[in-house]
């Protein structure tokens, strides 16, 4: 019997302790990326073939271009996790991780002016189940943001000093 309280209560603290790491990982990114994963989230849950709702796990890495002027450019490869909750979830707080979903590998790149993302060129989003993604769609990430960088007259985007 004493066993079964000690089982109980040593999963009741893994939970905790995992769902303060998703909140408080969550909380250290900056407000600039913040926004680039905001804009993922939108995308993916506007998606009929999406049910689940997923929320902020981790970064795999992170890059930023200040061009000056108050413009800057970012990429950020991210992972989401999915959650018990439906999509549509406004307060994500009461929703617990999913185990049993693979998690949603996203890239995005965007153009931030004064700390908004501008329309032009136009964000690039690009979300898929973790299993998917292949080394081929990986390199065709970073080269579509190139070009958005590219496009702008700016130097390589990814050939600025990252943060990890």
């Amino acid at each position: 019997m004493a066993t079964r309280r000690t089982m109980a209560a040593l999963l009741v603290w893994l939970f905790s302790v995992g769902a303060f790491f998703l909140s408080s990982n969550a909380q250290e990114l900056p407000e600039t990326y913040r926004k680039g994963v905001d804009l993922a989230l939108a995308k993916l849950h506007s998606l009929s073939g999406i049910q689940d709702h997923y929320v902020f796990l981790r970064s795999v890495s992170k890059s930023d271009y200040e061009m000056g002027f108050d413009v800057s450019f970012f990429y950020h490869h991210f992972y989401l996790k999915p959650t018990t909750c439906e999509k549509g979830t406004t307060d994500s707080s009461a929703c617990e991780p999913r185990n049993d979903r693979p998690l949603m590998d996203c890239a995005v790149c965007y153009k931030m002016h004064r700390g908004e993302i501008e329309p032009e060129p136009k964000p690039y989003i690009h979300c898929l189940r973790k299993p998917a993604v292949t080394q081929a769609m990986t390199a065709g990430r970073l080269e579509h943001c190139n070009k958005l960088g590219y496009s702008s007259g700016s130097t390589v985007l990814l050939g600025s000093t990252g943060k990890e």
